[in-house]
């Protein structure tokens, strides 16, 4: 079917913002749907609302492009960190606002697609991460980690968050495709190896399936995990030796605290 891009993109425009108005937040200005859910019944999994002053100040001084306030790729970038903030935070998914629970799939790079139910069981990182791979050349089991395991390796790596931009938006509603990039700074401790304090960062494509709603239903995401891996692989194995010589505690040092 031919599109006229300029016609589609000023209807997507309007349908994402008249379907996300909450995302106007004082607090949160790239997640807006906290601001309707402060004071709600909503089961949070840390206690509380998230608060993500880290890593929004990293992707503000990083970030690539400036999207002008209302366009396509601003609303598209906003919508999908709602999504990840829900996944991540929320423990019901009848607290979800971003998703059609009952058709929602997430696919990773042509995989089976895993149901609502299954990717906030799983955690949004090992959800990502599965492979088949053979076993020799995993460097990462998501079958091995818990939610909150896998969220604390990544936390611990990267102190400073994994940020998250839209790169480009091809189409709009229903089937929103697009282009990102995920980035954060290798400053704490992975899985046994030593921070480098350089960036770690990797591309991929993505398309958004979203009902009349603005609810998603399917997401497909296309990626290379090597990008990842390649970076938080690079720094040296920390050694027993090496992290209790002297009394000098080197892992808690390399460890920082983030909320997320």
């Amino acid at each position: 079917m031919q599109i006229n891009k300029t016609e589609e993109m000023a209807f997507s425009v309007d349908a994402l913002e008249g379907g996300l108005a909450s995302l106007k937040l004082a607090a949160d200005k790239y997640r807006s749907i906290l601001n309707d859910e402060k004071t709600g019944n909503i089961q949070w999994r840390y206690g509380g609302p998230p608060i993500f002053d880290t890593v929004n100040k990293l992707f503000e001084e990083e970030r690539t492009h400036v999207w002008p306030e209302g366009s396509l790729e601003e609303t598209v970038q906003n919508a999908i960190k709602s999504w990840e903030m829900e996944f991540s935070h929320k423990i019901r998914i009848q607290d979800f606002k971003t998703i059609n629970p009952e058709k929602f799939k997430l696919f990773v790079n042509g995989r089976e697609g895993l149901s609502a139910e299954e990717t906030l069981r799983l955690g949004s990182y090992n959800a990502l991460l599965k492979n088949s791979l053979p076993e020799e050349f995993q460097y990462y089991k998501p079958e091995e980690e818990s939610f909150e395991s896998s969220h604390d390796a990544f936390r611990s790596a990267l102190p400073r968050g994994f940020a998250w931009e839209i790169l480009s938006v091809y189409s709009g509603p229903p089937d929103i495709a697009f282009k990102f990039r995920h980035w954060g700074y290798f400053e704490g401790t992975f899985k046994g190896h030593a921070p480098t304090g350089e960036m770690v960062q990797f591309l991929g494509l993505g398309v958004l399936k979203v009902d009349e709603s603005l609810r998603v239903e399917e997401i497909e995401i296309y990626y290379d995990p090597g990008e990842l891996f390649g970076g938080l692989l690079k720094g040296p194995p920390i050694s027993e030796t090496e992290t209790t010589h002297s009394g000098d505690n080197t892992a808690e040092k390399q460890s920082c605290p983030f909320t997320h």
